[in-house]
């Protein structure tokens, strides 16, 4: 009860709204007819998108966009954004560390870093709100109306770090006509989730929408031979406790006038998963590397760490773990939008600020001993503004506006090494503190046209100005430098700025009805930033430079009727500058040292190909293949000069994606629906260096789901993912020269039973 309380408190406000709005259902269940279940068939000819900030067919755009419907999302259990890679072709996301803090990489362009100053490389937005730091990912999705996965640069109505691409979240808006909808989960791991919504006119120019959501996961995938203090014993790990509430409402004073409002929390008393395990030393020798390491690949029979500890345990989710490590997170977001009508223009302001706070206690090492282990306290505040004007005309079509955000990100990260110091630096402590205070401070003006040239012919134009400052303070601090051994304090208060100009030039021309043929220019850009983690030396903390990405893209796209939807696109990239962790030996100490840091150039070449098959009303297959050629220039790290040909990190050369659904009626009530997914995606590595001690393999994953409906509104579902259990490298920390190498992997099998009621 302890641990749901502090929760409990938070979304306290949104469940008394729910029991008030409940009585409202009886006024209003004989007023509404019942609506029978969407079928979840909706092509991409049917999705409305608003990718470029206003309503457009998905299948009129002259771009690669991936469009989830509710339904999708809804039949596919997506939670959070680690999983739409599962749904999308060429993009690949990661979590940094077990079950949390994930990023996104589009196209081969992402974010090799784990800080949470750092800029993401692929823009997420919750409702037109940019996200500025990637801590901020890690959230539940629930009761949204569509995700938009737009892929390339997208500098000119998104602006600073979007080099890869953008990712679109929108909530579920207020309607105009009552409803409701409740569902609840149960499957293993002891795991209940469960979700309300219900939308309630209040009169003829007010709706006020209310939606929770909680997860209650009694068990997580990881056990350990270890309670907490070290004694042996059984004990599980990644237990969660989320509760979640939003509240929406929408006025319309007038017939030109639109306002909507939202407040929405989240809070989480949950458990981080730990990752595996690896020795890289020879058994009995200490600093030597072991035969397999030397030849690239790991053995934990017969390699051990510094202290001869040695994992045999194959299966990544069990080892020896001591100590507790909490995930907690208590975030409050708000939001005004005002739209205004007048004399053929439409006015928006778009209000948004954010107040996040996160602990986590990550075990680096997985050993029993406490080596690499690290406490973070974060705090995040953010605040935007836009405003923007549109307008509409036969000759063209033109959004111009200008933007302004304001964010901080504060922290200290803790390493409680111990054991550590007495191997190699005798008295000499490893042990100290991080701490981070970065205050960005970013303003942009763009303007972008759609200019018809009759019927079948738009050029699209648009260019942003943006100016950026960005302010750090921050540094390690040991508990006992010692100079002699490279262990240093060290300390940075610095200032960059950024100004630059990013924008888009397209050509979309439509030969006949239903096809669309489109080629496009553009350029995006990623700030530069601090590196935020732990240092023993000042060279550690000069700022990278900013990256430029410089994109070109031809592409198709055609409908056949409701029968078949068929869309291809080929894309080059320019990549100036890359972010990567970079590891150099540090004049000063002759140590080994990492940084984030810059490569010259890259280049991409990739295609993405997606098509929607419907044969006949009861059958939909989806299926999407993404390729991509990646090539880093050659760089300098600790191990001498890579040449050039390496490949970008978390970038597979061939993914796939497919979604098969069979939906058969049962008499006229009701009807059975029978859908599976699956996603591969071949071997990529983890880091610029393409390190084979972290690089992961080749996977497949399936996914099903059986569901009786019946066209009064409810729904009873059994459903599974990662049905064959597949095991699979998520992200990798090579710390061999130190005798660990830690691995992350994806989420075991998981499987349930669903109700749940609409109207």
């Amino acid at each position: 009860m302890s641990r749901i309380f502090p929760c409990a408190r938070l979304c306290g406000g949104m469940i008394a709204g729910l029991a008030i709005a409940g009585p409202l259902s009886q006024a209003y269940a004989q007023a509404v007819p019942p609506t029978p279940a969407a079928s979840g068939s909706d092509g991409a000819g049917d999705i409305v998108v608003t990718a470029y900030k206003r309503e457009e067919r998905l299948q009129n755009v002259g771009a690669t966009i991936e469009a989830l419907s509710a339904e999708t999302l809804r039949t596919s259990r997506i939670a959070g954004i680690n999983d739409l890679s599962s749904y999308a072709p060429n993009v690949d996301i990661k979590e940094t560390v077990p079950g949390a803090l994930p990023t996104v990489t589009i196209r081969g362009i992402g974010l090799d870093d784990f800080s949470t100053v750092s800029s993401p490389a692929a823009g997420v937005y919750v409702d037109e709100i940019p996200l500025a730091s990637p801590g901020l990912m890690s959230g539940n999705l629930f009761d949204l109306e569509r995700i938009e996965v737009l892929k390339g640069p997208q500098g000119t109505l998104y602006g600073r770090n979007t080099t890869a691409g953008a990712i679109n979240i929108l909530s579920a808006p207020p309607e105009k006509t009552f409803g409701y909808a409740a569902r609840i989960s149960y499957g293993n791991y002891d795991t209940v989730d469960a979700d309300v919504m219900i939308n309630a006119p209040l009169g003829d120019r007010a709706q006020l929408r209310l939606s929770g959501k909680t997860v209650q996961q009694g068990t997580g995938y990881w056990t350990s031979s270890l309670l907490e203090n070290g004694a042996p014993g059984r004990r599980d790990i990644g237990s969660r406790n989320i509760w979640l509430g939003r509240a929406e409402l929408s006025l319309q004073p007038t017939d030109d006038l639109d306002l909507l409002f939202k407040v929405e929390g989240e809070c989480s008393r949950s458990e981080m998963g730990v990752p595996q395990f690896n020795g890289t030393f020879a058994a009995g020798m200490p600093f030597v590397l072991c035969p397999a390491v030397l030849a690239g690949h790991l053995d934990n029979g017969n390699c051990t760490d510094a202290y001869g500890y040695r994992q045999t345990r194959s299966d990544p989710y069990k080892g020896d773990w001591k100590g507790s490590f909490p995930y907690n997170i208590d975030q409050v977001n708000l939001l005004a939008k005002i739209r205004y009508r007048v004399g053929g223009f439409e006015l928006t302001s778009i209000t948004g600020y954010i107040d996040f706070k996160r602990l986590y206690h990550i075990d680096v090492d997985a050993t029993p001993l406490d080596q690499f282990d690290f406490i973070e306290n974060e705090k995040i505040r953010q605040f935007t503004q836009e405003l923007r004007v549109g307008r509409e005309t036969k000759l063209v079509d033109i959004i111009a506006g200008g933007f302004y955000s304001w964010d901080r990100v504060a922290g200290d990260n803790t390493n409680v090494t111990e054991q550590w110091p007495l191997v190699l630096f005798g008295a000499a402590s490893g042990a100290g503190t991080t701490t981070y205070n970065q205050v960005t401070r970013s303003a942009a003006l763009y303007a972008n046209a759609t200019w018809h040239f009759g019927p079948r012919v738009d050029l699209v134009t648009g260019l942003r100005y943006t100016s950026e400052k960005r302010h750090y303070v921050g540094g390690t601090t040991f508990d006992t430098p010692s100079p002699l051994f490279g262990i240093n304090d060290t300390f940075i208060d610095g200032t960059i700025r950024d100004h630059n100009l990013t924008g888009r030039v397209a050509l979309n021309f439509r030969p006949r009805e239903g096809v669309l043929l489109y080629a496009s220019a553009s350029r995006g850009r990623k700030s530069g930033g601090f590196f935020s983690g732990f240092t023993n030396n000042d060279a550690q903390l000069i700022p990278y430079r900013p990256e430029t990405l410089n994109a070109f893209e031809v592409g198709a796209k055609t409908q056949f009727s409701r029968l078949v939807t068929f869309n291809i696109a080929g894309f080059w990239y320019d990549y100036h500058d890359p972010q990567t962790y970079v590891r150099y030996v540090d004049p000063a100490t002759g140590l080994s040292v990492q940084k984030v840091g810059n490569v010259s150039h890259a280049r991409v070449f990739g295609s993405d190909i997606d098509m929607i098959l419907r044969p006949t009303e009861r059958w939909t297959l989806t299926g999407g293949i993404g390729l991509l050629d990646t090539r880093l220039a050659s760089f300098t790290t600790a191990a001498g000069t890579i040449p050039a040909g390496n490949r970008l990190p978390n970038a597979p050369t061939t993914s796939f994606t497919g979604r098969i659904r069979y939906d058969l009626p049962v008499g006229d009530a009701m009807r059975i629906s029978f859908q599976g997914e699956t996603r591969y995606s071949s071997s990529v590595f983890k880091d610029a260096a393409n390190d084979p001690l972290i690089a992961a393999g080749r996977y497949w994953l399936f996914n099903g789901r059986i569901a009786l409906t019946h066209h009064a509104g409810w729904e009873v579902a059994i459903w599974g993912r990662n049905l064959t259990d597949k095991r699979y490298e998520v992200q990798g920390t090579d710390l061999a020269t130190l005798g660990i190498v830690n691995k992350n992997y994806n989420a075991p099998r998981t499987f349930g039973v669903e109700l749940s009621w609409r109207h």
